[in-house]
């Protein structure tokens, strides 16, 4: 079940059967250890995906205490150096990848693998790196294997090395990576294929491009919501099945016990009452019990994210700001109870006074000591003639922008500025960080601002073939 859940995009649910499995196990019988090895590298597969990097190490290393097999040891081994570079421990992967590939007896797609992933770990670490002549060696062998998904990420490697020194080179690996992932049918390859062709397409393409990557993550996230309402929905019914066993199982008992006391009426009247009375007392908790487990599984199937954002806003807001308004927090945590209460309907409210104020507070509360926000052009003038919806969205918008810029981009000055054109109102955003990065996978909150755009007849543009940083402008009509 965390196989499939974890194929499924379920995460946090695939962590908690994993979980679940290993009380089943036992770490000194060596059946188990299969299992065992199995399990742990799950945990560390659904835990990287959860960027729990420490905690995915942790878990592959005990997978590895438990693996018999060399092949299998191998895959772990370069998974677990594929989690440090993810946490920028560029050594530590190098060191690992250099072990596997010490090994006289690797096969070739092992050691295509490996090569690979050595040769763009030390490129991550020193820019000045030629890698290229790894990274094609690798390639060569997987072509020459028939190795897809081997091609796919020597494609996704290569565009990412020539993305800043030969554009054109970049672009046209991009094109065969997204050509495989569809190939391959993996969704997840084909949205990062998309990122790259966004950033490296000519605005014409780009747009089309941004146009497919939203279908498709849609598409995606569309069906992984199903999956973990499906997998909810299976415990429920298991659940129910068991409370239903046990109740005719109860019933059975009582039907005979009634047909022995029959027998013995006269003789045993006194135990039976006794016994009645212990078996209805039992009946009623476990009535109670399954209530109890109904109504969990029901509020499992509600709990997601509406106030991520909000929250991250009020954690930067006590992380960088020394005098600190007490009661403004508590009036924003208490906003976001309030919308925790019935998350499966966000209620939108329709303020229309001094909208100008209430977002310079939203942008200056991610101002810190390394980080600048300059606003332009943001009076009350501007908003007077914008209905509440409009606001509601365009608020939602800037936000995510904020967002990403403190948990993305390492900027250290951002600029917004407002400005209205006869009946349309542009705001562009600029910032100086990383821009958007290959590896980055759009969260929902992004993925949503198309449509928000959309819901006010807007229009946006990303504007990433910049030496550094990351504008963008969207405008919207204003009656």
């Amino acid at each position: 079940m965390s196989i499939i859940q974890l194929d499924a995009g379920d995460y946090f649910g695939s962590n908690e059967s994993a979980l679940l499995s290993l009380t089943y196990l036992n770490s000194r019988d060596e059946n188990d250890f299969d299992c065992l090895s199995s399990n742990y590298n799950e945990l560390a597969i659904s835990s990287s995906k959860l960027k729990n990097y420490d905690k995915s190490l942790e878990y592959y290393d005990l997978a590895l205490r438990y693996l018999k097999n060399e092949m299998s040891t191998l895959i772990v081994l370069n998974n677990k150096a594929v989690v440090y570079r993810e946490n920028l421990n560029y050594s530590a992967a190098i060191n690992i990848l250099n072990e596997i590939l010490s090994k006289s007896d690797l096969s070739r797609k092992d050691y295509a693998r490996a090569l690979t992933n050595i040769a763009y770990t030390k490129w991550l670490q020193n820019p000045n790196y030629d890698a290229r002549p790894e990274l094609f060696k690798a390639l060569t062998i997987r072509t020459q294997e028939k190795d897809l998904w081997g091609q796919n990420s020597s494609y996704a490697h290569l565009s990412d090395y020539y993305h800043k020194s030969i554009p054109d080179s970049a672009l046209y690996f991009a094109n065969h990576m997204y050509a495989v992932a569809k190939e391959i049918k993996s969704a997840d390859d084909q949205l990062e294929g998309l990122q790259k062709l966004i950033k490296l397409s000519p605005a014409s393409l780009s747009k089309h491009y941004f146009e497919i990557y939203q279908a498709l993550d849609d598409s995606v996230q569309t069906a992984r919501n199903a999956a973990k309402n499906q997998f909810a929905l299976i415990r429920y019914e298991t659940e129910k099945h068991k409370a239903e066993n046990l109740k005719l199982q109860q019933d059975n008992t009582k039907k005979g016990f009634m047909l022995v006391s029959l027998l013995f009426l006269v003789l045993s009247g006194s135990v039976i009452v006794i016994i009645l009375y212990k078996k209805r007392k039992q009946r009623l908790e476990l009535k109670a019990e399954t209530a109890i487990r109904e109504n969990q599984l029901r509020t499992s199937k509600k709990v997601h994210d509406v106030v991520a954002n909000g929250l991250y806003r009020v954690m930067t807001e006590i992380e960088n700001q020394e005098d600190l308004n007490r009661e403004n927090v508590l009036d924003k945590l208490e906003d976001m109870y309030e919308k925790s209460r019935d998350i499966s309907y966000e209620k939108i409210e329709f303020e229309h006074q001094n909208f100008h104020e209430k977002m310079a507070a939203l942008l200056r509360s991610f101002a810190t000591d390394q980080v600048k926000v300059v606003l332009i052009g943001n009076t009350g003038e501007l908003w007077k003639k914008v209905d509440a919806k409009v606001k509601y969205e365009v608020e939602h918008i800037l936000q995510e922008f904020m967002v990403n810029m403190k948990k993305h981009s390492g900027a250290s000055n951002v600029a917004v500025k407002f400005e209205r054109n006869d009946n349309r109102i542009q705001i562009s955003y600029s910032d100086n960080g990383i821009g958007i990065k290959d590896s980055l996978q759009f969260n929902n909150g992004l993925k949503n601002t198309g449509t928000r755009i959309e819901n006010i007849q807007g229009a946006i543009t990303f504007e990433t073939q910049t030496e550094r940083g990351l504008k963008i402008q969207f405008s919207f009509p204003v009656s």
